[in-house]
């Protein structure tokens, strides 16, 4: 059993960056894929970012990549959203997402677990 707990969420500008923090528990932790998705109001849960125990392996939604940056610390059991260049569109309830299979990682569908979310507002 895992159990997500996310952070760092709030208001800022267009253009403005935030850090989004995942506390997980459990001992296994480095065991774990894990993820990022978002859900705007009126809209389906959209993949955001992915990665698995290394930063060679990370995966990002097109409409992120090269603005936003996913890291993990095994010691700390925690796993990062670095968010640069923000735009309002960005604006979403943030989740994220831990699984021990590699096969569907741009799926909620393939996750395990996942956080209650944090708020995300980019205002123009």
């Amino acid at each position: 059993q895992v159990q997500l707990v996310e952070s760092g969420g709030g208001l800022v500008q267009a253009g403005d960056s935030l850090r989004l923090s995942c506390a997980a528990s459990g001992r296994t932790f480095s065991n774990y894929a894990m993820g990022w998705f978002r859900q705007a109001p009126g809209q389906e849960r959209e993949f955001v970012a992915a990665m698995w125990w290394s930063v060679d392996s990370t995966f990002y939604a097109d409409s992120v990549k090269g603005r936003f940056t996913i890291s993990r610390d095994n010691a700390k059991n925690s796993v990062y959203l670095q968010m640069n260049s923000l735009k309002p569109e960005d604006t979403a309830v943030y989740y994220c997402a831990a699984t021990l299979t590699l096969s569907n990682l741009r799926s909620r569908v393939g996750y395990d677990y996942c956080g209650q979310g944090t708020q995300v507002t980019v205002s123009s």
